[in-house]
């Protein structure tokens, strides 16, 4: 996807975002890191490790409810094995973030277990939230912390300046704003992210980008897209993705005068329905797999 090349990101309030992590490093003991389950490499920035350093981290992989869970458990593994601890969460319902607390505790054992020799009982653990935009991150300090007091809205880049979320009494997060990549050097980085809504469709070809979302079902073949659209399996193998399109757009009933098909109706309809998870719990991206 040629457009998804022109694509540049460099505002002013980024380059600010990564001097204030920098900054505020000092301040806490470990960082969690917010990533989208669907698509682990690409919803992550690779500045974050730079920045991050020798901190402990917990990823927790959001949305998992869209993802597929046997990639998810994978995902997981392939974190435990670099070290890192992961979990599961979905942000809006809750769920997995029971397991938050005891992945602090897990990550930071050696300090607390420090300090209680030192007398300290239930020593203060400052966590830092980071993730790009619209990953969730509001969303996990609203659940966990149990009061809406940080701004959520489903738009990419809606959270600025730092903010402080007492969660228990031995715990703390700081919340910072999203940052995103300051260009896209992997074209296909930016058209996962577009997949799942993290770049606005507004400066995108939507029905180029539904086409290649088409181009990666086809070949994964989810049994729920196939039912929901009533398609033959084996003529994923042999028609062309802008055709599909073409087709699941008939199949939609979203026509124009001349009985002409409105491709763009239905590429915008494609891509909500993914991002709805109406077309099946799909992650795009495997451990250790080449982007496609």
């Amino acid at each position: 996807m040629s457009e998804m090349q022109n694509i540049q990101w460099f505002p002013g309030h980024m380059t600010k975002t990564k001097r204030q992590i920098q900054s505020s490093l000092k301040l806490v003991d470990a960082v969690a890191e917010i990533i989208d389950a669907r698509i682990p490499i690409s919803s992550r920035n690779p500045d974050l490790a730079k920045l991050i350093q020798n901190k402990p981290r917990i990823i927790l992989l959001n949305k998992c409810d869209m993802a597929n869970q046997t990639a998810t458990k994978m995902w997981i593994d392939h974190f435990e094995k670099q070290g890192i601890t992961a979990i599961a969460v979905d942000c809006k319902s809750g769920r997995g973030l029971n397991k938050f607390a005891p992945a602090v505790n897990k990550v930071m054992s050696e300090r607390i277990n420090r300090l209680k020799a030192k007398g300290m009982v239930n020593p203060m653990m400052r966590i830092m939230i980071v993730g790009i935009p619209n990953v969730g991150k509001s969303s996990f300090i609203n659940k966990i912390a149990k009061q809406n007091r940080a701004k959520v809205e489903d738009r990419p880049g809606v959270t600025r300046g730092n903010q402080w979320f007492t969660i228990a009494k031995n715990l703390e997060m700081l919340d910072t704003p999203g940052v995103l990549w300051p260009k896209f050097n992997d074209k296909i980085v930016g058209e996962h992210l577009a997949f799942t809504g993290a770049v606005k469709d507004q400066i995108l070809d939507i029905e180029l980008l539904a086409v290649r979302l088409l181009d990666f079902l086809k070949e994964l073949k989810p049994a729920d897209f196939i039912s929901r659209f009533k398609l033959e399996e084996t003529d994923l193998d042999i028609i062309d993705s802008y055709e599909l399109l073409k087709v699941i757009a008939r199949k939609r009933g979203m026509l124009v005068s001349g009985g002409e098909v409105n491709t763009e109706r239905a590429a915008i309809m494609l891509l909500d329905e993914f991002r709805c998870a109406k077309l099946g719990r799909i992650t795009v991206e495997m451990p250790n797999g080449e982007l496609k």
